[in-house]
């Protein structure tokens, strides 16, 4: 028991807390004590002990990971039910893309290119800009223009 606390600020060092890495010490010990070892030095004793407490302590870092990654992530798209639409949603969204395509196509060819590469291609306005030969500010001018216009144009609809 002497070494205790070089093994636990060994453990907490990779644990990144002395609490965790106090209970890694202590079942490092008892696995220690439980384990068939022969007959070895002071020596080799401590370096067991050293070996035992890291692999517990990469354990719990591994265990860890494995938690954030699953809590993190999402679930898959296909495990996630789909709301159904109504006949009267799909038509009013069937109405707005009728609008939002009609004002695009009123506007000019500039500014059409402009939105369908930055909205439906996810081109960055750099993009957008080198491609059409213009600044980025007046990339950024035509898309807003039609999303503007698109906006008011839905509006109106709703109206």
């Amino acid at each position: 028991m002497g070494n205790r606390t070089a093994l636990i600020s060994y453990s907490a060092r990779i644990l990144g807390s002395r609490d965790a890495a106090e209970d890694i010490v202590q079942e490092a010990y008892i696995r220690f004590g439980l384990g068939n070892f022969p007959q070895q030095t002071a020596r080799q004793g401590l370096a067991c002990l050293y070996r035992i407490v890291r692999n517990l302590s990469l354990d719990i870092v591994k265990r860890r990971k494995i938690e954030q990654r699953t809590q993190n992530n999402d679930p898959p798209f296909w495990i996630v039910p789909r709301s159904t639409e109504t006949p009267e949603q799909t038509t009013m969204f069937c109405d707005e893309v009728r609008i939002a395509q009609q004002v695009l196509a009123s506007l000019p060819r500039d500014i059409q290119i402009a939105v369908e590469m930055h909205r439906h291609g996810g081109c960055t306005l750099e993009v957008v800009a080198e491609h059409l030969g213009i600044s980025v500010a007046t990339a950024h001018r035509h898309v807003k223009t039609a999303m503007v216009k698109i906006a008011m144009a839905l509006d109106r609809k709703n109206a």
